[in-house]
């Protein structure tokens, strides 16, 4: 019996989510595969309740989770909150109080939809690479940060890139393993000509590469030479690390080779349990697409791609995960698409709801 937990959030998230939950109950139902689901609140939709963007009592229950699924946070009604109190802290607070240092965004390129990319098919068919971000630490969370006032009449904004040695191995550690079940190829991103943190960076990955995974192929590259990488001849790369802030934009650059934010999903994984499993956290990239919300347009390619990612790397379903991921390619191939992919506009858009449905359809017409 694997415990989850749902946090569907705010904006299309409670939508996605109810279509990953058919899936599950199809897993559950059809497949033998046990689960026990349960639901709490995150970012605005806990805000609104709790006067806090994550209770207290919903991250205890995230600690005895075996994964948890969430949907996306944030909306148009929340920014002038005070931003302790925004929807995305509750996200943070869970990646940072569960210790999820390793967030995996894969970037694949289903055939059905190279034509969406905004680069020339014979570029991105194919696509199948790996960005490990680490998430924990970095300018996102490194002290002092804060507004000051200058003294002069102005202001200054300062934010502090920090990383320790322990910070750097256990991402560039878990990037190796990931990269030996893969083509056996890493690339670590950062800015060594203009950084210390840069330098650190490198010389510990490096260090791990070299008496830990002699077997991987280990290759350098500051971050904006990636990302030119990264539009010129994607395919080159396999597996990518790098650091929290470089992580963030190259991740979204790697996005966009694949036609669309609603097809990428990503996990966060934290250090091995008592049951052998990581702490873990999967989510959909799009975001909450608050303009779009509850009409039914959101696509839920993401969020169920993400469960497939939790059946891999949570439960070592490897087999379940491919069944699901194929599915969902097999559902994009009969042209059953949402309105974020649809060429033709003159096209008839499915909804939200339709393409759950036919993912569900062929996860059964496949056995």
């Amino acid at each position: 019996m694997y415990k989850l937990l749902v946090l569907a959030g705010d904006g299309i998230g409670p939508e996605v989510m109810a279509e990953v939950e058919k899936v599950i109950t199809w897993f559950d139902q059809k497949d033998g595969i046990a689960f026990d689901v349960s639901q709490d609140l995150v970012g605005g939709a806990a805000f609104d309740v709790h006067s806090t963007p994550l209770h207290d009592d919903t991250l205890e229950r995230a600690r005895h989770a075996d994964a948890i699924l969430l949907g996306a946070v944030g909306a148009p009604k929340y920014d002038n909150l005070d931003f302790s109190v925004k929807p995305e802290r509750g996200l943070l607070r869970l990646r940072k109080e569960l210790d999820l240092f390793a967030n995996l965004r894969p970037a694949v390129c289903f055939d059905a939809l190279a034509d969406f990319s905004s680069l020339k098919r014979e570029v991105v068919a194919g696509l199948d690479i790996m960005i490990v971000r680490e998430l924990t630490s970095g300018v996102y969370f490194g002290e002092p940060r804060g507004i000051e006032d200058d003294g002069q009449g102005g202001r200054i904004g300062i934010n502090t890139q920090r990383y320790t040695s322990e910070e750097i191995r256990r991402v560039a550690r878990a990037a190796f393993v990931l990269a030996g079940k893969r083509g056996g190829k890493l690339c670590s991103m950062e800015k060594a000509n203009v950084m210390e943190s840069g330098v650190l960076w490198r010389e510990e990955v490096q260090q791990i590469g070299d008496t830990e995974f002699p077997e991987i192929e280990l290759s350098h590259m500051y971050a904006d030479a990636g990302a030119m990488q990264l539009v010129r001849e994607p395919r080159q790369f396999d597996v990518i690390v790098t650091d929290n802030l470089f992580g963030d934009l190259l991740s979204d650059a790697a996005a966009m080779l694949t036609g669309s934010l609603g097809m990428l999903p990503s996990a966060s994984l934290g250090a091995m349990g008592e049951q052998g499993r990581p702490k873990a956290l999967y989510e959909p990239v799009h975001g909450s697409a608050p303009d779009i919300a509850g009409q039914g347009q959101a696509n839920p390619c993401a969020a169920i791609l993400s469960f497939a990612m939790a059946l891999r790397y949570s439960f070592d379903l490897a087999d379940a995960a491919q069944r699901l991921e194929s599915a969902v390619a097999k559902t994009l191939e009969d042209g059953l698409r949402t309105p974020d992919l649809l060429q033709n506009p003159g096209a008839h858009p499915a909804t939200t709801c339709e393409v759950g449905d036919a993912v569900v359809a062929r996860l059964e017409a496949a056995g």
